[in-house]
């Protein structure tokens, strides 16, 4: 098992903790984190796109200009792609891009991710995170003092409001839950800060 070192929100040493290789100490997985993000892109896409095809383009209803004797092309109808204002060939419509991937591969894509960040030793395990209100500069000084990127992810066991909004107005700076953490966040952030008790659930979820 690894140990990481766990720090307070002053960013002082507060013990140590013990990581499950099983979660943590994977070979990753390159194939499954890439198929899974390429997934969780394509199901944001809204698919909305839309160009008219020659059928759909106003016009057409007589021959633009006469067959011969002006050196231009041949041309029966102004909807022609060629021309234009015609309409387009193989024209995008509406359509859903969303897909899955089996679970197996979430899951080993999910292990994956988060041994990848202990092996590069962007992980900080905080022993506990909590707030008496809502402030974004409290939670700025926690992530100085952890020394955290400013491109960072924030897992919690259980939701927060206060540390939510706290984060909520900082660039970069994301919230997710223990159980509903995505490996995009996870692949995105340069810092990945977990609490004690979401490392718990973690281990308890994704055993």
């Amino acid at each position: 098992m690894a140990k990481v070192t766990m720090l307070n929100m002053e960013g002082k040493e507060a013990g140590t903790i013990e990581l499950k290789d099983e979660i943590f100490g994977i070979e990753p997985n390159q194939d499954a984190v890439h198929a899974v993000v390429v997934n969780y892109l394509a199901n944001q896409r809204q698919g909305t796109q839309s160009a008219k095809t020659r059928a759909e383009v106003r016009g057409g209803g007589r021959k633009p200009f006469r067959q011969k004797g002006t050196g231009r092309h041949r041309q029966g109808s102004s909807t022609d792609p060629s021309q234009v204002g015609g309409g387009i060939v193989f024209a995008p419509k509406p359509r859903s891009y969303n897909y899955t991937v089996p679970k197996k591969v979430k899951r080993l894509a999910l292990k994956s991710a988060l041994s990848a960040k202990v092996q590069d030793k962007e992980i900080i395990v905080l022993d506990a995170l909590n707030f008496d209100a809502p402030k974004t500069k409290d939670m700025v000084k926690v992530l100085d003092n952890i020394k955290a990127d400013k491109k960072a992810l924030i897992v919690t066991a259980e939701k927060d409001d206060n540390v939510v909004r706290s984060a909520s107005n900082l660039p970069g700076v994301r919230t997710a839950l223990a159980t509903t953490m995505n490996v995009y966040e996870i692949v995105n952030a340069n810092s990945l800060v977990v609490t004690k008790d979401a490392i718990a659930k973690i281990e308890e979820v994704y055993k």
